[in-house]
């Protein structure tokens, strides 16, 4: 078990380089380097490749192994990291927006077949929980990485060195994952499954709307679309809008960044590691029927605190102790949702659990980015404390989603209950 942990946690922080780089020391670089906020601004569109995962999906599902998209996935990211290295963002702006969508659609290539494996590795619920902690915590880590550590070594040596420590970092991964004992039984399964795979599933691939039948049908599917679609609706809105009224009113940027920056970002992780360590202990409908009340809670108190505008001492503690019960909640709540997630995916036939896993994966990261986008929006039409009571309904509303659902629906009990070994 702890080498399937070290296996996924490893190759999940390595995916959230990425993520790290363009959504924190990105902009942060050049805006200092002089380019103006518009142009930062349409770096967003370079994660575009995350939404389209689902379409090659099942091409990691039907052509080759896991050990071979792996292999082939981070060695590429090495390479693409390499020619980041010879060019200066403030000549070659083009070119790093390239290669940085090269790095996006690398990684989400590589997503596809490390969740593939999970699926596979991971048996009954205590290996569900603890590996989908390391999925989310690697992950989690690795944007920290990127985002954070990585721009003191920008400061010191410069654009150029930094891209070549990540060289060597994905290089060294790459072959790590090529000799990884782990992967044996995936690589074994593949082969004897060949033939089968030239024959019923290449119609498939000439069909893929038999592959969206599949999907569809499998049993719990429906209420988790609509589940991952909602479950951060509410909790996304206040994690987007209450630290931009903490400057407003309370917070410097510079304390705004350390306390929602590094430790909030910290109770997240704390947040995710306990998910998994209670994932062995309690069923996930019990987890989930509490944490989900928990939450809104929690949102109940932070949108008290819109009430005040005159800025104290009392006041900043509230504000940070709300930020990390909100963050270390949600950290806990995705590592919940994540095993959900592959849960319903292990009840697919093999031959579309990474493409059924993606498909519910992309839909998650849709969920969030919309309404991300949408709350700034709502905040400028109606205010913070009616955009608030506002994001309180929608998190209320899935809490009530959750609640029903572990009586009637897709989480009860015996339909969660443990795999067989």
């Amino acid at each position: 078990m702890n080498d399937k942990l070290v296996f996924l946690g490893l190759l999940y922080f390595v995916q959230g380089i990425p993520y790290g780089l363009q959504s924190s020391l990105l902009p942060i670089y050049l805006r200092g380097a002089g380019h103006s906020l518009t142009r930062i601004g349409f770096t967003k569109i370079l994660y575009f490749p995350w939404v389209l995962k689902v379409l090659w999906a099942p091409l990691v599902d039907r052509i080759g192994t896991k050990r071979r998209w792996l292999v082939a996935t981070v060695s590429g990211l090495a390479l693409t990291c390499l020619t980041s290295s010879a060019l200066a963002p403030e000549m070659h702006i083009w070119g790093v927006a390239g290669t940085l969508l090269a790095m996006n659609t690398l990684a989400s290539v590589q997503d596809i077949a490390v969740d593939g494996a999970a699926v596979g590795l991971l048996k009954g619920r205590g290996e569900l929980g603890l590996g989908n902690t390391a999925q989310v915590v690697g992950y989690k880590a690795g944007s920290v990485f990127a985002g954070g550590g990585l721009l003191a070594v920008i400061d010191v040596a410069g654009w150029s060195w930094m891209f070549m420590l990540l060289t060597f970092v994905y290089a060294g991964v790459a072959l790590f994952v090529w000799g990884a004992p782990v992967l044996d039984e995936d690589s074994l399964r593949s082969q004897q499954a060949d033939g089968s795979r030239r024959g019923g599933q290449g119609v498939d691939a000439l069909m893929p709307w038999r592959v969206w039948r599949k999907l569809l049908a499998v049993p719990g599917t429906a209420w988790t679309v609509l589940y991952v679609l909602t479950y951060k609706l509410g909790e996304q809105g206040a994690v987007t809008m209450f630290p931009l009224f903490l400057l407003d009113h309370h917070m410097s940027a510079r304390e705004l960044g350390f306390w929602n920056g590094v430790i909030a970002m910290g109770f997240s992780i704390c947040g995710s590691s306990l998910g998994g360590l209670l994932l062995a202990q309690f069923s996930i409908g019990a987890l989930m029927r509490r944490v989900f009340v928990l939450r809104t809670i929690s949102m109940v108190f932070q949108s008290s605190l819109l009430t005040v505008l005159e800025p104290s001492p009392l006041m900043k503690g509230m504000a940070v102790l709300s930020m990390s019960v909100q963050h270390f909640l949600g950290g806990l709540i995705t590592t919940l949702t994540f095993t959900t997630m592959m849960h319903c995916t292990q009840r697919a036939e093999e031959s579309i659990q990474a493409t059924h896993y993606s498909f519910l994966a992309t839909l998650e990261v849709l969920g969030k980015l919309m309404f991300s986008a949408l709350a700034g929006g709502v905040v400028d039409c109606f205010g913070f404390q009616v955009a608030f009571l506002f994001f309180l309904t929608l998190s209320a509303g899935t809490a009530l989603h959750v609640w029903t659902a572990t009586f009637t629906g897709a989480l009860r009990e015996h339909q969660l209950k443990e795999q067989p070994k």
